[in-house]
């Protein structure tokens, strides 16, 4: 499905929380959008390979990865996994690597930066809790919709028809 944040935006004003202009597209969907599944790890991402592996339909993989821009979190091996099993996409607040091989996977992938250096993959980190960055706090199961122009966060899922 695809998402015109900037309509969002217009008809859910008073609902919705915008993420800090902070994070680039580099996913061969460049629209996206489901349930908020959360994760928090720092320049370790064996917890997110773990997560990957499982049904992601409906839902976006959202990581605060402390900012961090001296390891990629994301690489092709982690996108094309989240994408064989059904994510719709994944808000990194952190770095990717492989960014060619990224844009031919059909996955939103919103992140900082990009540097060639792999994070460790160490399970070190926590799943399925609040995560703050961007100026916002995103919880288990909110809704978030991203596209080139932004990322939108709602507690309740918005009517886009």
């Amino acid at each position: 499905m695809e998402y015109n944040t900037s309509e969002l935006c217009n008809l859910y004003a008073d609902s919705i929380d915008v993420l800090e202009p902070m994070l680039s597209n580099y996913g061969g969907r460049s629209s996206f959008g489901g349930t908020v599944v959360t994760i928090k790890c720092f320049e370790s991402n064996g917890i997110i390979s773990e997560i990957v592996e499982q049904d992601g339909t409906g839902k976006v993989l959202v990581i605060d990865g402390g900012g961090s821009t001296r390891r990629a979190l994301i690489d092709s091996y982690i996108a094309e996994t989240a994408a064989k099993n059904g994510w719709e996409g994944i808000i990194c607040y952190g770095s990717v690597r492989d960014v060619d091989l990224l844009e031919e996977i059909e996955l939103g992938i919103q992140a900082m930066v990009s540097i060639p250096v792999g994070a460790e993959d160490t399970d070190v980190g926590e799943t399925d809790l609040a995560v703050n960055f961007a100026g916002v706090t995103i919880l288990p199961d909110d809704h978030i919709y991203a596209d080139n122009t932004g990322i939108i966060l709602s507690q309740d899922a918005l009517d886009i028809d």
